[in-house]
């Protein structure tokens, strides 16, 4: 069921989304500055290609710690994100939820825009995992 429903989300939008991604992401690694920025765009990239069957994770969640990403750090760099990239990026996912929401049949590839755009809030500190990995972590914590 993952493998059909990845099929129909790069063919309905998702690779529109990734194509956005990999242009915020050209455009942080030109600034050099930008560099963590772009490295998280394009693993968001990735993931906005072939998104079912994996979630975006906290890394502290993951680590069990904070790190430079999820810290006082992670925090500013996405602000700054926010500003600069994630509200475009994220008006983008809204909008394609939106139009697959409407047509019923696309609700789960609406439901999954919202999960992106979200992402694009604050894409410093998270880590992409298949979804089973990810939920045998967080039962093995608790």
């Amino acid at each position: 069921m993952r493998l059909i429903g990845n099929i129909v989300w790069f063919v309905c939008g998702g690779l529109w989304m990734a194509m956005g991604w990999c242009f915020a992401g050209i455009l942080a690694a030109v600034t050099i500055v930008g560099l963590p920025w772009a490295k998280a765009c394009f693993v968001i990239a990735k993931f906005t290609l072939w998104p079912f069957g994996r979630v975006a994770v906290n890394r502290k969640t993951i680590n069990g710690q904070d790190d430079i990403g999820t810290g006082t750090f992670g925090l500013i760099g996405n602000i700054i994100w926010i500003l600069l990239a994630g509200v475009w990026l994220a008006i983008g996912h809204l909008i394609a939820a939106v139009a697959t929401f409407i047509t019923i049949v696309g609700i789960p590839f609406s439901l999954q825009h919202l999960k992106i755009a979200s992402l694009a809030f604050a894409p410093i500190g998270k880590a992409i995992m298949d979804r089973k990995e990810a939920e045998a972590l967080i039962y093995k914590k608790n």
